[in-house]
């Protein structure tokens, strides 16, 4: 497997996308600020979901009001974060392959944070339908918050774990 991925990166770092981005002047930047918005706008939807079923936040919206109103946004803002992360990762695939950061990332990103949110966006309909929730909302809440918490965490660690495989 692992020399699967590390063939699968090379392949995409040496794509047209991933040396056209990394040999422009603005692409890269560009690119990075298409993730980060992205991004802002996934998890600030998230943020705002995840406090509303801990209790805290506008209590005139329950949690099922806010996360229809909130839903396509957030998965707007999921498909901008993961087409740029790609358009990034296929700029030095190889080094994020070997970056542990990188790599713990992922690895609470797919199965656990991914499939939390979803599970999460599915219950708080029944949940969600009191201006109070129950306290398996509350700690459905907390879980997700904590596992985009590390998700980002082990984002920002990235360049200080760069290295060559």
């Amino acid at each position: 497997m692992h020399q699967f991925i590390i063939n699968f990166a090379r392949w995409v770092q040496g794509t047209h996308l991933g040396v056209g981005i990394l040999e422009s002047t603005w692409a890269f930047p560009y690119v990075q600020l298409t993730h980060f918005t992205g991004l802002s706008i996934f998890i600030g939807t998230n943020l705002a979901l995840d406090l509303r079923m801990m209790g805290i936040g506008n209590k005139n919206q329950t949690a099922a009001q806010l996360s229809d109103s909130v839903f396509a946004w957030n998965w707007v803002g999921f498909v901008i974060g993961i087409t740029g992360g790609f358009m990034l990762f296929s700029t030095a695939a190889l080094t994020y392959v070997a970056n542990p950061s990188f790599d713990v990332k992922l690895s609470m990103l797919i199965p656990s944070a991914l499939i939390v949110h979803i599970f999460n966006q599915q219950k708080v309909r029944t949940w969600g339908q009191t201006p109070e929730t129950p306290g398996i909302a509350k700690l459905a809440g907390l879980v997700e918050l904590l596992l985009w918490l590390s998700v980002v965490s082990a984002a920002v660690l990235i360049p200080y774990f760069a290295a060559e495989p």
